[in-house]
């Protein structure tokens, strides 16, 4: 008698468990069914080649505006001095709670995308390897930043 209710309660604690481990698999599906839009314009968008030669000095403000979905929106600054591009900062997207820019893959941050923009003064850079799509939604508002600097 008193194993078969250890079984019995052995089987209940499997059965809780399993329900667990399903309802986190549903969930985690839902959430790649409900971003796949998002992502699927992130990897489809293409970031224009600006003539960082031909750029006003100033500071411009970009954003990239998902149209699927909000959840990579980016939002930037942007300083051009001497013609040339000399700091990115983050405003909205790869930040983390104290508004300091958040480590996005093997230890780097957004900043380390900016500053190989701002080394080769362009933006057809590298994207962060693991962060490809956050990499291009932040390229994409510093292109809508830097077109309110170009000179026509």
């Amino acid at each position: 008698m008193q194993t078969v209710k250890k079984r019995k309660g052995k089987i209940r604690v499997w059965i809780v468990i399993l329900l667990i481990v399903g309802v986190i698999a549903l969930g985690m599906a839902g959430a790649v069914v409900l971003t796949a839009p998002g992502r699927n314009e992130l990897q489809n968008m293409v970031i224009a080649d600006v003539d960082f030669k031909q750029l006003r000095d100033g500071v411009y403000t970009g954003a990239y505006r998902g149209t699927k979905d909000g959840f990579r929106n980016a939002a930037v600054e942007v300083t051009v001095a001497s013609g040339a591009v000399t700091k990115i900062r983050v405003t909205e997207g790869a930040l983390a709670g104290d508004k300091q820019t958040t480590k996005i893959r093997k230890g780097l941050t957004i900043n380390n995308l900016f500053d190989e923009v701002i080394k080769s003064q362009s933006l057809q850079v590298d994207v962060i390897s693991g962060a490809t799509l956050t990499s291009k939604a932040h390229l994409k508002a510093v292109e809508n930043a830097l077109k309110q600097a170009e000179i026509k």
